[in-house]
């Protein structure tokens, strides 16, 4: 009986999501499948190439700095050229970078290939976060985020075993096999998945999204400072905690036993979890998964043992679970159809920044404070979070009221497109005229037969000046023609 449940959530979890979005999914798990450079990068240039530990610092502080650039660049992509064309030059150029840098012997040329790799490798961000919101209807987004999130965590926790054994093998290896793997990624985006960017009809309803724009957005950029906040708090349990486990006498190992739980947790809870948050206020979500995150890492401060450590990271990684989707959520929410990825760009930069404060904020507190400081402060940010987002979220309008502008975009095959052009309501400015042909046409002709139901491989199309419009299903000539047909009207059979 317990089997059968579960198989019902996960069949119920998955059920009703895009072929596209399982395309989009596909590609980010052999993403992450492959991203073992991050893993083994600081072992690396230490072990491997014999350079200090400072200049590895300065390496990974490069490549977030890469990251930082390329959120915005990457955003203004997205919409000015599309989502698709964004995600096939960022992987392959990914591809190419990873791949470059395993054969860099110089220190100042591996720098610079590291800060090109960061600024690649996170370009796909807004890309992907934006064709999600597009091709996934809004009910269904938090679900597919979470997912989304899953097969991150997923793909992360196996490249991070792979690693090891592929480091002791060949760390050139490990850089050909991410490359390779990358260019599998830009494969699948280029052969299965469509450009989803929405087709805007009326310029005059949608005016002209900069970044500019988004940076006026009070409401949106209070959200990006509120993420920031968060990620900051996020981003110590791979900066904060190691160095504090190794003050208390901890080894590497211990630290690693007490962090495998965090993706072990991701990848058994995310699905149960995402049934559970789905339909829930994400006002109450973000305020208490903000303070649960605040909260699990002060508690950190209590720790004396690697199960106490352990047990915090439980805490700390259950609002990591619910807090992902549902901030991502509230972002594509936020968002206009037509400056989605300049917004999501905006959103990523908030964890990029994140990424970059962090470790220096984690070693100023623990070297002038000491680290139980550190955990305070935690707290105290989550909670700081945690207030922003109730006050927030009060002036935010329900989901219910909050409408796009524009369609979203069809799909690319022709039955789906067909299927859109069945459910579309016609025009009053095109309805009249057909009306008009039918009613003649029942005048003058006997008998008449009843229009037949809605076929798939049916469609009218009226001519409209220079250009034909799909107006819905064809009805059925009589037997006996009209004689006097209606010039603007013809009937077309489409191939579903």
């Amino acid at each position: 009986m317990p089997v059968a449940v579960v198989r019902r959530a996960v069949r119920e979890t998955v059920s009703g999501l895009p072929r596209e979005f399982w395309w989009l999914w596909t590609s980010t798990l052999i993403n992450r499948l492959g991203a073992f450079v991050a893993t083994f990068m600081a072992l690396y240039l230490t072990l491997d190439r014999g350079y200090s530990a400072s200049y590895a610092g300065l390496v990974a502080s490069l490549h977030g700095l890469g990251g930082v650039v390329s959120s915005l660049v990457a955003g203004v992509m997205t919409d000015r050229f599309g989502r698709r064309p964004t995600l096939l030059v960022a992987q392959v150029s990914t591809a190419g970078s990873v791949a470059l840098l395993g054969f860099m012997q110089d220190p100042v040329a591996i720098a610079a290939v590291a800060f090109l790799v960061g600024m690649a490798s996170n370009a796909s961000r807004p890309a992907v976060q934006a064709m999600m919101a597009d091709i996934v209807r809004p009910e269904d987004r938090v679900r597919a985020f979470s997912l989304n999130y899953w097969a991150i965590n997923l793909g992360f926790a196996v490249s991070s075993m792979g690693a090891g054994f592929i480091a002791e093998f060949s760390y050139l290896a490990g850089f050909l096999i991410e490359a390779g793997m990358t260019l599998i990624c830009a494969f699948v985006v280029f052969a299965k998945l469509p450009e989803s960017k929405p087709v805007q009809v009326a310029k005059e309803t949608a005016p002209a999204v900069g970044l500019g724009t988004v940076l006026r957005d009070g409401r949106f950029m209070s959200v990006v400072g509120l993420s920031f906040l968060v990620a900051l708090v996020f981003q110590q349990g791979s900066v904060g905690l190691p160095v504090a486990m190794g003050e208390a006498g901890f080894t590497p190992a211990d630290y690693g036993t007490a962090m495998a739980v965090n993706g072990v947790m991701i990848v058994v809870l995310q699905i149960p979890v995402t049934r559970f948050i789905e339909h829930r206020d994400p006002r109450r979500l973000l305020v208490v998964s903000s303070i649960l995150a605040g909260y699990g890492f002060g508690l950190t401060a209590f720790a004396g043992s690697v199960g106490a450590f352990t047990l915090t990271v439980c805490v700390w990684t259950l609002a990591e679970i619910v807090n992902a989707p549902t901030q991502t959520g509230l972002v594509v929410r936020l968002s206009p159809v037509h400056g989605r990825g300049r917004y999501q760009g905006m959103y990523t930069l908030s964890w990029a920044l994140a990424s970059l404060v962090a470790p220096v904020m984690s070693g100023l507190v623990i070297d002038h404070f000491g680290a139980a400081y550190l955990w305070g402060l935690c707290a105290v940010v989550g909670t700081v979070a945690g207030l922003g987002y109730a006050l927030l979220m009060r002036r935010l309008p329900t989901e219910d009221s909050v409408r796009e502008p524009v369609r979203e975009p069809v799909a690319a095959t022709v039955r789906e497109r067909v299927k859109a052009a069945v459910r579309e309501p016609v025009t009053a400015a095109v309805r009249q005229p057909v009306a008009q042909a039918v009613r003649t046409s029942a005048r003058e002709s006997a008998p008449v037969h009843e229009p037949r139901p809605a076929s798939l491989a049916d469609e009218v199309v009226v001519d409209v000046g220079p250009a034909a419009v799909g107006c819905g299903p064809a009805l059925e000539a009589a037997p006996t023609p009209a004689p006097e047909p209606a010039p603007a009207l013809r009937t077309e059979s489409t191939p579903a």
